[in-house]
Formats: structure tokens, sequence, C-alpha cells
């Protein structure tokens, strides 16, 4: 599958970060879905079936970790890919989004050339 035929979801309910990496995955040949609450990144998910989701874990109606369990408990989405990207940095909270299930956690503020390589990484 060629990177223009790979779908990214993109949730963060800041929109300025969610311009920021929409834009670096959009000029790498991916199709990006936003989204900017946790339910609506949660019902694209489902619905799109994206090749990959990057969650803000600060979000609102679900929050990252949140969606990100619902995912994992889908069948048609228990395999998908989930890059968090989150300001909260304690390790607690590390620990919890990989015990959610998430693939990989990247902190804020990040390198929009770094999270673009995890996810061009993580998709082959």
């Amino acid at each position: 599958m060629s990177i223009s035929e790979q779908t990214v979801l993109v949730a963060d309910d800041d929109p300025d970060i969610q311009s920021l990496v929409v834009l670096r995955l959009e000029r790498s040949g991916y199709r990006v879905l936003r989204a900017s609450d946790g339910q609506e990144a949660l019902d694209l998910a489902l619905s799109e079936l994206p090749d990959l989701a990057v969650l803000d874990i600060t979000m609102p109606k679900l929050d990252g970790f949140e969606v990100t369990r619902s995912l994992r408990a889908n069948e048609q989405t228990v395999d998908m890919p989930v890059i968090l990207l989150t300001a909260r940095v304690q390790d607690g909270d590390v620990k919890r989004g990989f015990e959610a299930g998430a693939t990989d956690y990247v902190k804020k503020p990040f390198s929009p050339q770094e999270l673009g390589e995890r996810i061009s990484s993580i998709l082959g």
C-alpha cells in the first residue's frame, strides 16, 4: 500500500496543533481525517477504519486513553496503531497510555518531522 492510500486519523482539541499535524501528514501524502474530541475520533475510527490514529489524551467527551481502550476492544480496530500525542508526560501517564494499548507515545512539545518519521516507521 502506497502512502497515498494510507489514512491517518488526527484527534486533538487544540486547532493549532491539529492543523500542524494535518499539514505535515498531508504534505507527506497521507489522507487525513480530523476530530476535535474523543467521541468524534472514535466514531470516525469505527466508520472509516484509518490505518493509524494520532490521539491527544486531554480531549472533551472521551479522552485519548478511553478512545484507545475502545479501539482495542473492537475487533475491526484491535490492531490499529495508536500514537498518543500529549503534554501529559509523567511516568504514570506514559504507563497508562501503553496499558490502554498505545503503540507509541509522543510528548508535546514535539517535532512534526519526528512525528512524521514515527508514523512512517509504524506504517512501513
